[in-house]
């Protein structure tokens, strides 16, 4: 989707239309005043305090066939620069402008409004010439913002919407936000029943249901038997750790705003990890190791909490609690490349079996300027980014670089993936890190029988289970692989009386070769059946009536598809079971 902000036009434009809509509003509710309306990347919104009125979804297109009407009547916008006694004066009832003109600093700021016909608002601008230019608009929906983003202060309502040059732009742009609509995967989780969240339990807390923690535990034991075949140990440890834990990391120092509070119990503090790191540090410390043993390679699917900011959770792309797909693998100096290009392979390998193919390198570097974020020793630094930069050129991998968005204690390389809707995030990671191995006072004894520090890498290729899953999720639409799906088959009898038994009998044969199925025995029509069987987007629907109890064959649809197709049952059971071992994510 394009990017509003990004395109001077069309950004001036949906500033424009965002005084439209405060006129129209002022049309229709009187006493309306109004706070700010900015351009945002996917068009515009404006607070609004209506003195206790409410606006909803359906009062959208009367506001709209008002917009339409001041648009048609052609007036043009009309710039004027005030001094600041004059704004003052001039929105004195309105105390949101007023709040606005008295933050700024006459001497730096040049104040402006601007007036269409019967409308003045404060603004900077700039702004189109005339309303008339404002035609191919659409308001998209309604919500609750607080006055400055403050939950103590006073709710406003915000009205979102957008504007283009042209009807077929706005159409084209619809068309992406109900095609965004249906690949969301909170829509999808909701639809196929696979998570739920509560504001009981949390906002940024979400709850698997049995259906979602199916597809977590493939995704998990996809990622752990590729994992051993490597060399990985799995280890479990955790959800809390002491907070002299993460002061001696580091961690407390640069980012414990991030963290949940700390905890106090029995005169020690505790907090939720928000990550792994520190815990399989104090793991590898646990025994003297020699050069002999490294690389060791610790994996974990760890549980970790983040105080994310509530308007950035957003179900189970960005939560409060997640799990990670982590390792941190602890190597000699000379080990670093070979290990980091493993890595490396094993991230394009899953990608490869998870046709992810739109997605971009990025070496994320520190910002030398900035002291506090960043553990201070050039050193180390100027080492560990060399490394990194090498490495990557050695395997020809393309990639761009980012100041400023490396991990404090080293650089990283971010995969970041686009997804069919949204904007781009990081997936897969690998840190490298000279500076934790130091703080913990990690050795092992080299073949000189001197005590050396190790380097560690740091990685994550699934990221966290729960964001994969939602990119998968809307990826497929939720048309998962019959490997992911949590029920694969779903057996129809045409008739109960005649048929069930059968049924029971390919039931019975599919579960003791472990495939998830269900039998819907249900009173109700076979056409209705059929048609929730794909609403659930089941991948294997079977039919069964008289030809196939009297020749003991299976009739099967494949979700999407109109065509039946007949086999044995021992056929069928060898072709369900390539198709699952084959692991394909567009079977």
């Amino acid at each position: 989707m394009i990017n509003i902000k990004n395109d001077e036009k069309l950004s001036v434009m949906n500033h424009s239309c965002a005084h439209l809509l405060a006129q129209a509003v002022k049309h229709l509710y009187k006493d309306a005043k109004f706070w700010v309306g900015p351009v945002i990347e996917d068009g515009f919104y404006y607070d609004i305090d209506l003195n206790g009125q409410v606006i909803t979804e359906a009062d959208l297109p009367t506001i709209e066939r008002e917009m339409k009407k001041i648009s048609k009547d052609g007036k043009r916008i009309v710039r004027h620069e005030l001094t600041k006694e004059e704004a003052l004066e001039m929105f004195k009832d309105d105390p949101y402008k007023i709040d606005l003109i008295s933050r700024m600093d006459e001497n730096d700021t040049v104040i402006s409004c601007y007036t269409q016909g019967d409308f003045t608002d404060l603004c900077r601008g700039p702004h189109v010439e005339s309303v008339k230019e404002l035609k191919n608009f659409k308001l998209l929906k309604v919500s609750g913002a607080y006055f400055k983003g403050d939950s103590k202060n006073k709710m406003l309502q915000r009205i979102y919407g957008i504007c283009f040059e042209t009807k077929e732009q706005l159409e084209e742009h619809l068309q992406e936000l109900e095609e965004a609509k249906q690949r969301d995967h909170r829509k999808i989780g909701k639809d196929l029943e696979l998570f739920m969240v509560d504001d009981l339990v949390g906002r940024g807390l979400p709850m698997f249901l049995p259906n979602g923690y199916i597809i977590w535990q493939e995704l998990e034991n996809y990622i752990k038997d590729k994992e051993k075949k490597l060399g990985y140990q799995h280890v479990m440890t955790p959800c809390v750790g002491n907070v002299e834990l993460y002061k001696t990391s580091g961690h407390w120092d640069h980012y414990k705003e991030n963290m949940f509070p700390a905890m106090e119990v029995d005169g020690e503090s505790f907090v939720l990890r928000p990550m792994n790191c520190p815990h399989h540090m104090m793991i590898y410390s646990n025994k003297l190791h020699s050069y002999k043993d490294l690389p060791i390679r610790i994996g974990e699917i760890a549980h970790d909490f983040r105080y994310e900011a509530s308007g950035a959770v957003k179900g189970i792309e960005r939560g409060r609690h997640f799990c990670q797909n982590d390792a941190h693998l602890f190597v000699t100096p000379e080990q670093i490349k070979s290990e980091f290009k493993n890595v490396v392979d094993l991230i394009f390998d899953t990608y490869k079996d998870f046709n992810i193919t739109n997605y971009h390198c990025v070496l994320s570097l520190r910002d030398p300027e900035d002291k506090e974020k960043y553990h201070p020793d050039d050193e180390m630094w100027n080492k560990a980014e060399n490394e990194l930069r090498e490495v990557l050129n050695e395997l020809g991998i393309e990639y761009t670089e980012e100041i400023g968005e490396a991990a404090f204690y080293g650089p990283k390389l971010d995969v970041n993936v686009k997804p069919a809707i949204g904007n781009e995030y990081t997936i897969s990671t690998c840190q490298l890190d000279f500076c934790l191995p130091a703080k913990f006072d990690l050795k092992y004894v080299d073949k000189d029988g001197v005590k050396k520090t190790p380097v560690v890498l740091h990685r994550a290729i699934l990221g966290s289970i729960d964001r994969f899953m939602a990119y998968i999720l809307e990826e497929t639409k939720g048309n998962l692989p019959v490997w992911l799906a949590p029920v694969q088959v779903n057996i129809i009898p045409v008739n109960n009386e005649y048929h069930l038994n059968y049924c029971n009998q390919i039931k019975d044969m599919l579960i003791d070769n472990n495939i998830r199925v269900q039998l819907d025995d249900r009173d109700e029509k076979l056409s209705y059946k059929m048609r929730e069987s794909q609403t659930k987007h089941i991948p294997y629907t079977l039919i069964i009536g008289d030809k196939e109890l009297e020749e003991e064959t299976i009739s099967y649809r494949i979700f999407g598809q109109k065509e039946t197709s007949t086999l044995s049952k021992d056929e069928f059971l060898n072709h369900i079971k390539e198709i699952i071992k084959d692991k394909s994510i567009n079977n």
